[in-house]
C-alpha cells in the first residue's frame, strides 16, 4: 500500500513577501503512519519546494503510482487547489484513494462529498489516527463502518461515522516527517524576517485554544479543548530541527501560546541545551497574558524568542466583547512596550470589516494603530471562515456576499458591512495599510532600528510592492 502526500502547487499570500513554509500537518500525518506500520510506503510531494506546477504533477503522480494519495488543506483560500489535485489524480487512475482534512473540510464534510465527486473520503477532526485506521482498513478490504472520523460515501449516501476521540498526550506523537523531504529542506524560508541561509520550520507546541473568538475555528475543532506538548517535548522537537537540518528559525504555530509556566520550563529546557545562541523563535500570544506573566519575557529573550504576535484586533472594547475576544484595548499599547522593552519584536493584527463598521470606525481604528505602535502591523479583513461561529451567523443572516472560497484569504471582503459595502472595505484595507506603512518616519526608524528583526524586516518591505498588490484587489 503506497501512500502520497501531496501539498499543491499554490499561490503564497503576498503579505507575508518571500514566504515558503514546509507543509507541517502532512509531515505530521506521514510521520505517525509511518511510525505504526512499516508495510505503508510513505512518500511526501511539496510541489513549491520542488518547483513541481500542474503538468509536473500529472507526471509525477503516474510515476509514483500511489494507492492512496491525502492532499495537504491548511486553509479555505485552498481548497479549489486540492479540489484540482485530486480530480488530476482520478483522471489519471479512477482506482487512487482520494483524502482530505483539516479544519475547512471537517466543517463542511457532508457538503463537500455532495459537491465534489473527486473526494472519496473526508477525515474529520484530528488525523493521525483515523488516516492510520482508514489506509490500514483499504488495505485489509475491511468495512469502513469502524473507522471512527471518517466521512464518506456508499451507493450514493453520505455516511459520517462517529468522531474519533481526541488524543489524550500528544507527546506520544513523532517528531514530523522532516527527514521526508530532507532534499528540499534548505528550500524553506522566510525572508520578511530572517535571511534564507536560516531556513525556516514550524513546531506544534499544542492543539486547540481555550477561547472562543467567534471569528476563529479552533474552538470548534478540537473539541473544546486545549491540549499542550511538555516543554521537554517541544523542546525535543525544536532541538532536532535545529541540529539534524540546521534551520535556525522556528515559529511554534499556537493560536496562542499561553503565557505561564510552561513557556518558562520550554525557556529553561532551550538555554539548558545550549542551543539558544543560534535559535531564533516566534509565538503568538495575547496582550493580558503578556502583561500578566511579563516577569518571562527576559527569559525568553534569553531562550531565542525574538518575535511575538499579538491579536489586538480592534481599537473599541465593544467590538472585542462582540468578537467574545475577552481583551482590553486599553492593555495594547502596554503589552507591546512590554515586548518592545525586552527587545522582542512586536508585531500585532488588527481586524477590518466589522459588521459595524463605517469609515468613521477605520478612521479610529487607524489613528489607534499609530498610537500604540506595533513594530509591525497586519491588518485583515474579517471573513466568515466555516466551522467558525460568524460564519453559522453570518450564513443565517444573509450577509455573505462571495461564496468562493478563493478569496477567504482575509484580504478580499466577501462581506459588506452595516455602512460599508465590499468594495468600501477593500479600500478601507488598502487605507490602513497606506497609513501605517506609508508614514516616511516609521519606514526610516525601522530600517535603522536597534533591534535586527525590525530593521530585517523593514529593509525587505523597502523593496517591495506590498501597497500596489493590495491597491490592485480594488
Amino acid at each position: 500500500m503506497k501512500v502520497l502526500f501531496i501539498e499543491p502547487p499554490k499561490l503564497f499570500w503576498f503579505v507575508m513577501g518571500e514566504y515558503l513554509p514546509p507543509p507541517l500537518g502532512i509531515l505530521e500525518l506521514a510521520a505517525y503512519v509511518e511510525s505504526k506500520d512499516k508495510n505503508i510506503d510513505i512518500e511526501v510531494l511539496d510541489c513549491q519546494a520542488e518547483g513541481v506546477g500542474w503538468d509536473k504533477l500529472k507526471k509525477r503522480i503516474e510515476a509514483l503510482n500511489p494507492d492512496i494519495i491525502v492532499s495537504s488543506a491548511l486553509a479555505t483560500c485552498n481548497t479549489y487547489l486540492v479540489l484540482r489535485t485530486l480530480e488530476l489524480a482520478k483522471k489519471i487512475d479512477p482506482e487512487i484513494k482520494t483524502v482530505v482534512g483539516g479544519q475547512h473540510f471537517t466543517a463542511l464534510a457532508r457538503e463537500s462529498l455532495e459537491m465534489y465527486p473527486e473526494i472519496d473520503f473526508v477525515i474529520r477532526g484530528e488525523g493521525e489516527e483515523t488516516l492510520l485506521d482508514l489506509v490500514q482498513t483499504l488495505h485489509q478490504n475491511k468495512p469502513l463502518s469502524s473507522v471512527q472520523g471518517l466521512s464518506f460515501r456508499d451507493n450514493g449516501k453520505i455516511i459520517e461515522n462517529s468522531l474519533r476521540p481526541l488524543m489524550e498526550n500528544l507527546d506520544d506523537l513523532p517528531l514530523p516527517g522532516y527527514h521526508l523531504i530532507e532534499e528540499h529542506i534548505k528550500k524553506y524560508h522566510f525572508k520578511m524576517m530572517a535571511s534564507s541561509k536560516a531556513g525556516y520550520a514550524m513546531v506544534e507546541a499544542s492543539r486547540g485554544c481555550v477561547h472562543r473568538c467567534t471569528f476563529c475555528s479552533q474552538w470548534e475543532h478540537w473539541g473544546g479543548r486545549w491540549r499542550t506538548k511538555s516543554p521537554k517535548r517541544i523542546a525535543d522537537e525544536m532541538e532536532y530541527i535545529y541540529r539534524e537540518f540546521g534551520i535556525k528559525f522556528l515559529w511554534l504555530t499556537d493560536d496562542n501560546l499561553g503565557f505561564m509556566k510552561r513557556t518558562s520550563e520550554l525557556c529553561d529546557e532551550l538555554i539548558r541545551r545550549g542551543i539558544t545562541d543560534d535559535l531564533m523563535w516566534f509565538v503568538q500570544a495575547r496582550s493580558d497574558d503578556i502583561i500578566k506573566h511579563s516577569n518571562i519575557l527576559p527569559k525568553m529573550r534569553k531562550a531565542g524568542c525574538y518575535w511575538v504576535m499579538e491579536g489586538l484586533e480592534r481599537h473599541d472594547d465593544v467590538a472585542l466583547q462582540n468578537f467574545n475576544k475577552n481583551i482590553k484595548t486599553s492593555d495594547s499599547k502596554f503589552s507591546l512596550d512590554l515586548l518592545k522593552e525586552n527587545d522582542i519584536f512586536a508585531q500585532a493584527t488588527f481586524i477590518t470589516g466589522d459588521r459595524k463598521d463605517s469609515h468613521e470606525s477605520m478612521i479610529a481604528l487607524r489613528e489607534f494603530v499609530n498610537h500604540v505602535d506595533p513594530d509591525l502591523a497586519i491588518f485583515m479583513i474579517l471573513t466568515p471562515f466555516p466551522g467558525t461561529e460568524l460564519y453559522e451567523t453570518a450564513k443565517r443572516e444573509g450577509w455573505i456576499e462571495d461564496e468562493n472560497w478563493t478569496n477567504y484569504d482575509m484580504v478580499h471582503a466577501v462581506m459588506p458591512t452595516e455602512h460599508l459595502s465590499r468594495e468600501e472595505v477593500q479600500e478601507e484595507l488598502y487605507q490602513c495599510y497606506r497609513s501605517y506603512y506609508g508614514s516616511l518616519g516609521r519606514r526610516i526608524s525601522g530600517i535603522f532600528s536597534r533591534n535586527k528583526f525590525k530593521r530585517t524586516t523593514y529593509q525587505y518591505m523597502a523593496g517591495q510592492g506590498l501597497l500596489q498588490s493590495l491597491r490592485d484587489l480594488i
